[in-house]
């Protein structure tokens, strides 16, 4: 049974939520996020309201950014929330919302370079050979092994995460580093962003994904 949080213009989730699930008789429940921009504590806290009501928290899915990398850092079932292009030339690149990301859905292997002037939510792998770019942020729901380069148009304050951090390359506006060797610790996203005027990677701040 998939419940859904109330908008937040509306209630504020911790109001609604024990209510929406006294109405629930499924052990199981997965939950509609919406727009609600939720970090790892809020998560936390949400799992805990799910639990005291007698039931087991499924998948989520978001529309937002921060809730889909807070859900994967704390291993839970996440899946962004997406339409449809309407155009087919749009294929597997939509954006959810126009003004600030794109979300494609979809791995790129070698010899693939998805670009855009927006962040960018990629749910897949980047492969070896491959290469994304995007002149905000972007975000690998998955391994990212080829070429990222967030802040193409120069912006350092830019961020690339991902939930196994394995570049060949790495690139912030104009620095450039190879991606660590060492095996990514399980379940914990990662980011890399500028420090001193080199790129630092380390577990991803989600706070700090949220638009500037």
């Amino acid at each position: 049974m998939t419940l859904k949080l109330p908008d937040q213009r509306l209630d504020h989730w911790r109001d609604r939520l024990p209510d929406l699930l006294n109405g629930c008789c499924e052990t199981i429940v997965d939950l509609d996020c919406g727009d609600w921009s939720l970090s790892c504590s809020d998560l936390t806290d949400l799992s805990a309201v799910v639990a005291d009501a007698g039931h087991q928290l499924g998948r989520i899915t978001s529309r937002a950014l921060e809730t889909i990398v807070s859900a994967s850092a704390l291993g839970l079932d996440a899946s962004p929330e997406h339409t449809r292009s309407r155009r087919e030339e749009q294929r597997n690149s939509v954006p959810v919302h126009p003004s600030d990301l794109l979300f494609h859905h979809g791995t790129l292997r070698s010899g693939d370079h998805l670009q855009s002037d927006r962040s960018i939510l990629l749910y897949g792998d980047v492969n070896p050979g491959a290469r994304i770019s995007s002149a905000a942020d972007v975000l690998v729901w998955g391994r990212l092994r080829g070429v990222a380069h967030a802040g193409c148009e120069g912006a350092t304050t830019a961020k690339i995460i991902a939930l196994q951090l394995r570049p060949v390359q790495l690139r912030i506006a104009d620095v450039v580093a190879r991606g660590p060797e060492d095996l990514p610790q399980a379940g914990l996203a990662e980011q890399a962003e500028l420090k001193d005027g080199v790129i630092a990677i380390e577990p991803a701040v989600i706070e700090s994904f949220k638009k500037r």
